[in-house]
């Protein structure tokens, strides 16, 4: 009697990872992005949105902090070494990771494609929004580290666009989402996170956390664009002494020129 061989049913892989570990140096260079991710850019990015804080408080207030952090000491090294460079690199090598990586969504379904998707676009929205508002906000119009006075007029006048607004506001919700699941992804990588049960916690807090600080920002470009401080002064006159607002500004030096 002719036995029936049953033929091994395919196992169906749950995606991808967030992120494939590179070989040889790519290993390295995606370490390095990965922590570039957090310190310094993550750190800035926390400091920045508490800082702009001040904006709520008018524009003598957001004129003073920013007069303050560009007079720290050696503050044009500072933002070159841990503000440009490293958002520069983490941008264009997340670039090229983008552009090689391949997400499966559409036959692999699962929750790990969908965050890798997103992860990609909204870095590359992110960075895209960076260049420009640098270029705008630091390199063009009033130099605000010699005007610090204007800086609340300088904002203000380019949220007097609507578009702008919304390109603000789109823009403030990807650089959170891409720090928070960042953070997430940072933390499973290096082993802070073993295991699934601890990611899976860890990702709620990652969620909290970015949806405050997209809450925090919306809130900071509010300020320039709501009724209490319509039509700001183009250049306010600030007080003679400089006080710090909170310390940690040293990350926060490029203040209102990078991202609000």
């Amino acid at each position: 009697m002719a036995t029936v061989q049953s033929s091994a049913v395919p196992t169906v892989r749950r995606g991808v990872e967030p992120l494939r570990a590179g070989q040889g140096t790519s290993f390295i260079w995606h370490k390095l992005h990965s922590l570039l991710g957090i310190v310094p850019i993550g750190a800035f990015l926390l400091e920045h949105l508490l800082s702009n804080f001040e904006a709520l408080k008018g524009p003598v207030a957001y004129g003073e902090q920013v007069r303050f952090l560009n007079s720290l000491p050696l503050v044009r090294v500072l933002e070159w070494v841990f503000i440009f460079l490293p958002i520069l690199y983490h941008g264009i090598y997340g670039v090229y990771i983008w552009l090689r990586g391949k997400s499966n969504i559409v036959y692999y379904p699962w929750a790990g494609n969908w965050m890798y998707l997103s992860q990609r676009y909204t870095g590359i929205v992110a960075f895209a929004y960076i260049i420009q508002h640098v270029l705008r906000q630091r390199f063009m119009g009033i130099m605000l580290p010699e005007h610090p006075g204007a800086a609340f007029w300088k904002v203000q006048h380019e949220l007097a666009n609507p578009w702008m607004v919304a390109v603000y506001v789109i823009a403030m919700i990807c650089v959170c989402w891409h720090f928070a699941y960042g953070v997430w992804l940072f933390a499973a990588k290096w082993g802070i996170t073993p295991g699934e049960v601890a990611r899976r916690r860890f990702a709620y807090v990652c969620a909290v956390l970015g949806v405050l600080l997209a809450a925090m920002g919306i809130a900071s470009i509010w300020a320039f664009t709501g009724p209490k401080y319509q039509n700001a002064p183009a250049d306010v006159r600030l007080s003679t002494l400089v006080a710090p607002a909170h310390s940690g500004a040293a990350f926060h030096s490029i203040g209102s020129q990078l991202m609000i």
